[in-house]
């Protein structure tokens, strides 16, 4: 399933997307960009680049070339085959990664800290599951009220100040006696910026990697590392509470914000926003909902991980009924994601960009299928490995960033992306909602069933809905005249 790259409270993240962009700085998805835009001619039939401060020409610092360079050190079109390891090559993209490294590691740490902390004040498991939540109930509306900054202002300055935003926010809860109402807001706020951080970095992350190939590798490994997190990290920060108080974790996340801020501030280049003047209107969010083809990508991106998020929501008492006690809720949390990192790097790396994009509706289609083999009620290792399979299935996201990124208007895009991010996790917080209240009425190995088939129909009918509006582009998705096109560079496009 696709993840944030800042987990919160377990949920997934929305899948980014792909297209053609703007004179690629080298780096990572919705990066903030720097202030020495190159000038460039651009092509027939593109309008001229609206003025800006930071358009002079100037001479990239080494490093920034536009191409990849291969395994010799030759320069590589960007219409060839990228890979994880040529995005390295790109300086941007190792200071928007090590960024996002940062920030994640202190978003985990926070996400565990501050609930033992609460915890520790009230004795109160209402409170505490509260604050739990507060980690992505507020996405939806930030991700609305939000959505418009995406595209007005330049995405360098939008990144470095959701991180300073957030270290602030963290930083309050270290003062003492706060109330508790205080850290929870606090918590909020912090969640609130979370989808206009995400969506602003997956925008402009294609004026840094050069080619739509290297774009969605790029976003990829974002995901693989916020998976790799939710493994790994709730454990890790378990273990650190144990030698550290709630307090003093939260330290290290303040200052994991503000060294995701000095690199972005540092490591990438300024570049004007997307949005021109015309369209820089409360009414594009409208807009861009109102295109069908949207719609039906979103939905895409949301329904999958909607329901494949069910199971988490119902491992502890999945486990309990086997008599697998903690160590088998672990488990079972950690199936999903295991599966989802495994499929994603398989598809990223033996798979050629054409071959990503036709498998995205069959994947989309069947990976909650692995799911009916709950109502055998098996055992702990079957059940493990029917979550893992289902997980390689997210792999279908990859070429879905392709799509969502074309079909997206060029002005709107920062905008579109913040709006799936926010959708994507509200989708799935309502999804383990919906999956808890399904268990009260049913054992929780035929709620899991009830899903999976539910799912399966859901994600069907919207996969044909997007087939049929997917006939409609000028040229058919995934073929090689497509795959061709798409790997153009565009130099006049700001990003």
């Amino acid at each position: 399933m696709p993840e944030t790259d800042r987990p919160s409270g377990g949920v997934r993240s929305a899948p980014p997307a792909t297209g053609t962009t703007g004179t690629p700085p080298p780096g990572d998805g919705a990066h903030p960009l720097h202030a020495a835009d190159e000038a460039a001619t651009p092509p027939p039939g593109d309008g001229p680049r609206p003025p800006h401060a930071a358009d002079a020409a100037t001479t990239p610092p080494p490093g920034d070339s536009a191409a990849i360079l291969g395994p010799a050190g030759t320069a590589t079109s960007p219409a060839e085959k990228a890979t994880y390891g040529s995005l390295f090559r790109v300086r941007e993209f190792r200071a928007v990664f090590a960024a996002h490294v940062l920030s994640l590691l202190g978003t985990v740490v926070a996400g565990l800290a501050l609930p033992v902390l609460i915890y520790q004040h009230t004795s109160s498991p209402l409170l505490t599951a509260l604050t739990f939540a507060l980690g992505f109930l507020p996405n939806a509306v930030g991700g609305v009220a939000l959505a418009p900054v995406a595209d007005r202002f330049a995405a360098r300055r939008v990144l470095v100040a959701c991180d300073l935003f957030s270290a602030a926010g963290v930083a309050l809860m270290l003062l003492p006696h706060a109330h508790v109402a205080l850290l929870l807001a606090l918590r909020a706020a912090v969640a609130f910026v979370q989808p206009l951080f995400t969506g602003v970095r997956a925008a402009s992350l294609g004026a840094i990697l050069p080619g739509q190939d290297a774009f969605v590798l790029g976003r990829s490994l974002i995901r693989v590392v916020a998976q790799s997190a939710q493994i790994v990290g709730n454990a890790a920060t378990g273990l650190l509470l144990v030698v550290v108080t709630p307090r003093t974790a939260l330290v290290l996340t303040v200052a994991g914000f503000l060294g995701s801020a000095l690199l972005l501030r540092t490591g990438t280049r300024l570049r004007p926003p997307l949005a021109r003047a015309a369209a820089r209107t409360t009414a594009g969010t409208r807009r861009l909902l109102a295109d069908r083809k949207v719609r039906a990508l979103l939905l895409l991106c949301w329904l999958p991980p909607t329901f494949a998020v069910v199971p988490e929501a119902l491992a502890a008492p999945y486990a309990d009924g086997l008599g697998a006690g903690p160590a088998g809720v672990g488990l079972l949390l950690a199936a999903g994601p295991v599966g989802s990192v495994v499929g994603e790097l398989a598809v990223g790396t033996l798979l050629r960009p054409a071959a990503r994009e036709r498998l995205v509706l069959p994947l989309a289609s069947v990976l909650l299928l692995p799911l009916l083999v709950f109502l055998l009620h098996p055992a702990l290792p079957l059940a493990l490995a029917a979550l893992c399979l289902s997980g390689m299935g997210m792999g279908y996201t990859l070429g879905l960033d392709r799509w969502f990124f074309d079909a997206a208007p060029e002005e709107l895009r920062g905008r579109a992306l913040t709006v799936m991010t926010a959708g994507l996790m509200s989708a799935q917080g309502l999804g383990m909602a919906a999956g808890g209240a399904l268990a009260e009425f049913l054992p929780a190995h035929l709620a899991i069933v009830l899903t999976g088939a539910v799912g399966t129909v859901c994600v069907a009918v919207n996969a044909r809905n997007v087939r049929r509006l997917l006939r409609g582009f000028d040229r058919p998705v995934g073929s090689k005249r497509a795959e061709a096109a798409q790997s153009v560079v565009r130099s006049d496009r700001p990003c």
